[in-house]
């Protein structure tokens, strides 16, 4: 079993000029979200003595935090500043949750940013947080 620090992780997402191809932004983060899951409905009828449940849709999200940066701030403002004009445009993104070394697992698909905000305070850096929301298939390969 290979372990590995969460500081290895990187991501890279399209931008509001190029949406298809992915800009590493992996330098300005501290954490990185990933969940997925599946939609159930219950197909429990009278007579069963427990519930039965058929699979669904798949759903995922993409959270991520960092410290702010012009470089970043633009990025990511003008995504969210022109998210109705790329309503029907997807952004590319690449996720590697060990790094970018050849063989370890990377997940690739299209999301939407739906929510971007910068946060300063008189004791720390500046920061942001952004959330994407995925549409269709994510894929999983290696490096």
């Amino acid at each position: 079993m290979s372990f590995s620090h969460g500081k290895a992780a990187s991501f890279s997402v399209g931008t509001a000029a190029v949406p298809a191809t992915p800009t590493d932004i992996t330098t300005y983060l501290t954490s990185i979200s990933f969940p997925r899951s599946v939609d159930t409905a219950e197909a429990s009828t009278f007579g069963d003595t427990s519930k039965s449940y058929l699979v669904g849709l798949s759903d995922g999200t993409i959270s991520i935090e960092g410290k702010l940066d012009p470089t970043v701030e633009h990025h990511l403002a003008d995504l969210a500043a022109q998210a109705h004009s790329l309503a029907g445009v997807a952004l590319n993104f690449e996720y590697g949750p060990q790094g970018t070394t050849a063989g370890l697992p990377k997940y690739t698909g299209t999301c939407h940013l739906t929510s971007f905000e910068e946060s300063t305070d008189i004791g720390d850096a500046a920061s942001f947080s952004a959330e994407f929301q995925i549409t269709g298939d994510v894929t999983r390969t290696t490096y």
